[in-house]
């Protein structure tokens, strides 16, 4: 087997065992779902309907997957990509178009941020979508590098603590949302996309802009994590492992509680 072979093994072997530890720890897919999962074009999506599959076939889990797309209208989509490439799974499938690229970019003044309203819009048509199918699950293709990313922006521009969680009910209670990568690595995802050679769709309206506040904080990780190997790991671990007693939240950790705590423990 060439080396590059291997490789390739080695990351699916990684990325499968990843999932599958995610799916484990929060339920993500039970027995009798109807997993909707979100198509970008893009390589995580690509690689997050793969595995799913994978395991819908591997897996003592019933489940069905229905893989939408949601056109914006970009100019210059290839219409014909994701048809032809779903077909050829034999894969059911929805492809809606909705012009939200006019929306943002008649909204949005040049050079600033699109992401906020763009993933507004496109979430709204999602759960629409969702509903019109009857999904029980909305799969997203977010993995370990963007949860650790947004852990930082909330940090630094929201000043909070909060990030993207492997499995969420939305704010209206109707849908579960679940991000089945989790636990992978987007190193791992660009190897295993570029060995599977999916037809990889670029985004115009994101994609296009250089000084996103995500790119930074992209950079700022990627240099901790040349300088002190395995820091990306230290601060994913941290996410799961909470001591509300040990930070400031007094909605989470009830201080006011410690002298009457303190009391019962000196009279015993």
């Amino acid at each position: 087997m060439s080396s590059d072979k291997k490789i390739f093994k080695r990351v699916q072997k990684h990325l499968r065992r990843d999932v599958w530890e995610a799916w484990q720890q929060y339920s993500l897919i039970e027995n009798g779902d109807k997993v909707m999962v979100c198509l970008s074009g893009g390589k995580d999506s690509y690689t997050l309907l793969d595995i799913l599959l994978h395991y819908q076939k591997e897996s003592d889990i019933d489940f069905s997957i229905v893989a939408v797309n949601l056109d914006q209208k970009q100019p210059g989509f290839p219409e014909e990509v994701l048809p032809k490439y779903l077909s050829d799974l034999g894969v059911d499938f929805r492809i809606e178009a909705k012009d939200t690229y006019s929306i943002v970019k008649a909204t949005i003044e040049e050079g600033k941020t699109m992401c906020s309203l763009c993933s507004r819009l496109r979430r709204g048509n999602l759960y629409r979508m969702a509903d019109e199918l009857q999904a029980t699950k909305i799969a997203l293709g977010h993995h370990r590098d963007d949860i650790i990313e947004t852990f930082f922006m909330n940090l630094f521009n929201g000043s909070r603590i909060e990030t993207m969680p492997p499995k969420y009910v939305t704010d209206d209670n109707r849908h579960i949302v679940i991000r089945p990568l989790a636990f992978c690595k987007e190193s791992e995802i660009a190897l295993y996309a570029e060995e599977k050679a999916f037809p990889i769709i670029p985004c115009t309206l994101c994609g296009s802009q250089e000084n996103l506040m995500r790119k930074k904080v992209k950079k700022m990780i990627g240099e901790w994590e040349t300088e002190y190997p395995g820091r990306s790991s230290s601060i994913f671990n941290s996410l799961k492992h909470i001591n509300p007693s040990h930070l400031l939240d007094n909605r989470l950790f009830d201080f006011s509680s410690l002298e009457e705590i303190r009391d019962l423990g000196s009279n015993q």
